[in-house]
C-alpha cells in the first residue's frame, strides 16, 4: 500500500493572485458550522484589512474556531466564505473561497470612509 498524504496540494490561481488591500475598522461576524453538523457558532470580529481575495481581522478568542467559516461585515447582507491561511494570536488572515466583486468591495470601503473616520458632532 502506498503512503499517501491526507491533504492534496493543488495550486489555485485565486490563492496566488494579488489584490489591492484596504485598511478598515468595521465590525463583522464569523459563522461556523460545528462538528458533525452540531449547530452553528457565531462570534464578533473586527475587520483590519480587506481585498477582493481575502481579509485580515481580529477576534476575542480563536478557541473552537475551525479553519473554514463565513464572514458577514456589519452593514452588508452578504456572507463570504473564508479559508484561513494564518492564525497568529487573535489575528486571522483568510482567503475568500470566491473573490468578492469590485462593487461590493467599494461599498465596504465607502461605508468605512463615511462611518469610521468622520468626527462626531456635539
Amino acid at each position: 500500500m502506498e503512503n499517501s498524504t491526507m491533504y492534496s496540494v493543488v495550486r489555485s490561481k485565486l490563492y496566488e493572485e494579488r489584490f489591492e488591500c484596504f485598511s478598515i475598522g468595521q465590525a463583522g461576524t464569523l459563522m461556523a458550522v460545528r462538528p458533525a453538523l452540531g449547530g452553528v457558532s457565531t462570534r464578533i470580529c473586527k475587520m483590519l484589512e480587506i481585498s477582493r481575495g481575502g481579509a485580515c481581522f481580529s477576534v476575542n478568542t480563536t478557541i473552537g474556531l475551525p479553519q473554514h467559516y463565513y464572514l458577514t461585515i456589519i452593514g452588508t447582507k452578504r456572507r463570504i466564505g473564508c479559508a484561513e491561511i494564518n492564525r497568529r494570536d487573535n489575528r486571522l488572515h483568510v482567503h475568500f473561497i470566491k473573490p468578492i466583486d469590485e462593487e461590493f468591495l467599494h461599498e465596504i470601503v465607502r461605508h468605512e470612509f463615511f462611518t469610521g473616520s468622520a468626527p462626531k458632532k456635539h
